[in-house]
């Protein structure tokens, strides 16, 4: 059981009072985030928002570098050590602080006014770490992204689908994202994404058994990179969640036919089936089409 914030309701409210007098803030405009417990994707949440009124205690301690690596280094940042919302608080740039280390509780208010109120879609492949990994076409992962329709509080299983575990990842920004890699150095190229995008609701796991996923948070949907596991991979989510929506990426006419079959074997039902096609003009007026996949969607 996950256990209880240091910082009360109570606690927070005192805070937003403290911080609402010092900085002169519009309450309704800022985000709240308390990182004292449970990890959560604190870059994303300053990229996308203005104010960010960030509740943290010891344990944190590359946390003001890994801000600056990350290209906050220009935000303004509040810092207030304790419990108790009184006295002075010290005002200064991120870039200012990347040597120092957060060792007790402490209430940072985050201003970034360079902030864009919605998180990435279709993030270039150049912005991804090279490795073993070939990432889908952003384009194509961009209408992916609009089919998952994701929340904030969502988890999301995605096997073998590396961009889109980063991008789903931002999106559920107060969920989790189960990212299932076979292959070691596949996992080792997923774990530098999360390091490189700064999000830490991410579960990197080897495989996608019912003895595995059955230890984690229960995914609601499933996004598969079709191959040879997919039956198993649909059986152990189904296990998991019997209401399970699936998503199923595939380049494969053969596996078309089977994923259609494994649909009416496991009792999915709402199927659709779609074919995504992008060109693009080249500098000799020529078109480079993209792989053309297919994309299945249904539920139970």
């Amino acid at each position: 059981m996950e256990r209880a914030s240091i910082f009360t309701n109570e606690m927070v409210l005192s805070w937003l009072k403290y911080f609402s007098e010092k900085a002169d803030l519009n309450l309704e405009k800022v985000k709240i985030l308390d990182i004292s417990v449970k990890k959560k994707n604190v870059i994303t949440t300053v990229e996308s928002n203005k104010r960010v009124l960030l509740f943290a205690d010891a344990g944190h301690k590359n946390f003001f570098y890994e801000m600056w690596d990350s290209g906050l280094g220009e935000c303004d940042i509040w810092f207030k050590e304790g419990l108790e919302p009184e006295g002075d608080v010290s005002v200064t740039k991120i870039r200012n602080c990347i040597n120092m280390e957060i060792e007790g509780p402490c209430v940072m208010l985050i201003i970034n006014n360079d902030a864009h109120s919605s998180f990435k879609i279709g993030i270039g492949n150049d912005n991804f770490s090279t490795g073993s990994i070939r990432y889908v076409g952003h384009e194509i992962r961009a209408v992916m992204m609009s089919m998952l329709n994701l929340d904030a509080q969502d988890t999301i299983c995605i096997i073998s689908g590396e961009s889109i575990a980063v991008e789903a990842a931002m999106a559920v920004s107060e969920g989790c994202v189960i990212a299932v890699e076979y292959n070691k150095t596949d996992r080792e190229t997923m774990e530098e994404n999360v390091g490189k995008f700064g999000l830490h609701n991410v579960e990197i796991v080897s495989d996608a058994t019912k003895e595995t996923l059955s230890k984690l948070p229960v995914p609601g949907t499933g996004f598969i990179v079709a191959d040879k596991h997919l039956e198993e991979e649909i059986q152990a989510l189904l296990a998991v969640n019997p209401k399970c929506r699936f998503i199923i990426y595939t380049l494969d006419l053969g596996t078309l036919t089977e994923i259609v079959n494994l649909f009416k074997k496991y009792n999915i039902g709402n199927m659709e089936v779609i074919q995504i096609t992008v060109s693009k003009l080249k500098k000799d007026n020529t078109y480079e089409t993209q792989p053309i996949p297919w994309i299945i969607t249904g539920g139970v």
